[in-house]
């Protein structure tokens, strides 16, 4: 396995439609555990394939809290069949928008369909955190981020901090 560099925001390719996976074989499933480790490592709870240049509809989770067992998930194709009409709340932040966090509203619960690790098709019903991160990651499918969601007042804030600070880093001298 190995860490995949995550694109950070403004960058275009983060508002790109990924593509279906044909089927799970052993490149989506290493393309999978290289985002898993990269996820931890960031670390993070959720990462989207686009996320780290790849246009694929591949999404990972884990929303073990510390001190808890792992539970990742590792998600081809997602697609919510159900979405509960009860809305939560939850401060969202993004390792594609470091740093910067805002309250988006969502479905508190949906019913998700998906091809698995093992290119098997399954269902689940999920509620609370892991309902708006699954929404989340699946936005970057779409090529939506989390910041489409809040106002453009604060939308333009947190995007020109982020340009400024890429353009900062892009000037910072190299030392060999």
């Amino acid at each position: 396995m190995s860490l995949l560099p995550i694109i950070t925001a403004p960058d275009p390719r983060l508002k790109a439609k990924a593509k279906p996976v044909a089927v799970v074989n052993d490149q989506v499933r290493r393309l999978m555990d290289d985002m898993l480790e990269t996820m931890y490592a960031a670390p993070g709870i959720g990462l989207a394939a686009p996320q780290v240049g790849k246009l694929l509809r591949i999404i990972v989770i884990d929303t073990a809290r510390d001190g808890e067992l792992p539970r990742p998930l590792k998600i081809a194709n997602p697609e919510i069949l159900w979405r509960s009409s009860e809305l939560a709340t939850y401060s969202e932040g993004c390792l594609s928008l470091p740093e910067h966090y805002a309250d988006v509203e969502r479905p508190a619960k949906i019913k998700l369909r998906y091809l698995d690790y093992q290119n098997e098709i399954r269902e689940m019903d999920v509620e609370g955190l892991l309902a708006t991160c699954i929404q989340h990651e699946m936005d970057h499918l779409e090529g939506v981020l989390f910041v489409d969601h809040i106002s453009s007042l604060k939308r333009g804030i947190i995007l020109r901090k982020l340009a400024k600070t890429k353009r900062q880093k892009a000037a910072e001298p190299i030392n060999a």
